[in-house]
């Protein structure tokens, strides 16, 4: 089946009790066993397994064209669940232009642990080359990355990675699969905070781990889920679930619009730069070509003047909103280096912006009137 169809069908049947055709939320967190000590049901504790959780996972699975998925509170604790599932001495690569994160949990919880870690730009191929040990296990990308854009090469990053005998482990949550499907570039597993596009209305948090094919490694990920408890409640599964079935619909919007205002502030004189794959002339604009089918709903740009001039177009603005996230359905703006704080690396005079299912020219007339604000 094709991804739309995918998105409103999978994990999904007829409610055999009622006759529902919209998924019935399952609350309870304990189940009941039968005289001998059986779970004929298959569920025992909603900690361990839930009838939402195991249906968003089935759909996840089959959405990235997978063969199981995992599901968990936030998309933090999906990437924790993907380090913790290797081994003190272990050797991870990781990006330099990446989700802030991921790399404060490498630094604060893994490295004292025993993980080593090197971080490089993901960009240059020969630098990540050079940067294989002989204990490399994992080597994560996140394509296009946060917040500068910036496209990883997803098959010649995991053949790396392969050929270390090690695996590739790409955060998908920009793209999403309706956009990239890393699967099919040789990436081992997916990870998401499903908190964005895939829930898609700024009303629930999750993360999610997808594997391409059963291993040891993902068994484990599957292990630190039930005993580490870090799961979705039933109805943010029921949410995250239901955000899904408008998904590849948004998605065509959100990047549609994208593109359009990316080329009208690439004209803007009060603009420096600005990163979108989509413009010709960016720097991994070939392989996102190549690897997306679109570019997504995510764009940055810098402005002329600095740290304050950047903060006074984001104190202008009326349609945008001024909060951390991405992915919904209403626009955002939100000046990236003071949100991740001191030991940032984006430029000072940064905006990040997440565009919404918002009409263009409301959009455009609401960013004019700040640049001249």
């Amino acid at each position: 089946m094709n991804l739309e169809t995918i998105a409103v069908h999978a994990g999904r049947s007829i409610d055999p009790a009622t006759g529902a055709i919209a998924q019935p939320l399952y609350l309870s967190t304990t189940f009941e066993r039968e005289p001998d000590g059986s779970y004929p049901h298959g569920y025992l504790y909603t900690r361990l397994e839930n009838p939402n959780r195991a249906r968003l996972e089935e759909c996840l699975a089959a959405l990235e064209g997978g063969v199981e998925a995992a599901a968990f509170a936030s998309g933090s604790a999906a990437t924790l669940s993907v380090f913790q599932a290797l081994a003190p001495g272990d050797h991870v690569i990781a990006p330099l232009d990446v989700y802030t994160g991921t790399p404060a949990i490498l630094r604060t919880i893994l490295e004292p642990w025993g993980l080593e870690v090197t971080f490089v730009d993901m960009t240059d191929v020969e630098a990540v080359a050079r940067s294989l040990r002989p204990n490399t296990r994992l080597i994560w990308i996140e394509t296009p990355s946060n917040p500068r854009l910036e496209i990883t090469d997803i098959a010649k990053i995991s053949a790396l990675a392969h050929s270390n005998g090690g695996i590739c482990v790409c955060d998908n949550t920009w793209a999403t699969p309706i956009l990239q499907q890393p699967f099919r570039h040789g990436a081992d597993l997916v990870v998401h905070s499903t908190t964005k596009y895939l829930g898609g209305h700024s009303d629930v948090l999750g993360g999610a781990v997808i594997a391409r094919e059963p291993s040891d490694l993902f068994q484990k990920i599957r292990a630190i889920q039930k005993i580490g408890g870090g799961v979705p409640s039933p109805f943010d599964c029921w949410l995250i679930h239901r955000g899904i079935q408008t998904l590849p619909c948004r998605m065509r919007v959100h990047s549609d619009t994208a593109l359009q205002l990316a080329q009208w502030l690439s004209q803007q004189p009060q603009v420096e730069a600005v990163y979108y794959p989509g413009l010709s002339g960016h720097q991994g604009g070939a392989i996102a070509t190549h690897q997306m089918q679109s570019f997504g709903g995510m764009l940055s740009i810098q402005i002329h003047g600095g740290r304050d001039a950047a903060f006074a177009v984001a104190a202008h603005v009326n349609l945008f909103k001024r909060a951390t996230s991405l992915g919904g359905v209403e626009s955002l703006i939100e000046h990236r280096a003071s949100i991740e704080g001191p030991t940032s690396g984006t430029p000072e005079n940064l905006l990040r912006l997440s565009i919404g299912l918002e009409h263009i020219a409301d959009l455009t007339a609401d960013l004019d009137q700040a640049f001249r604000a």
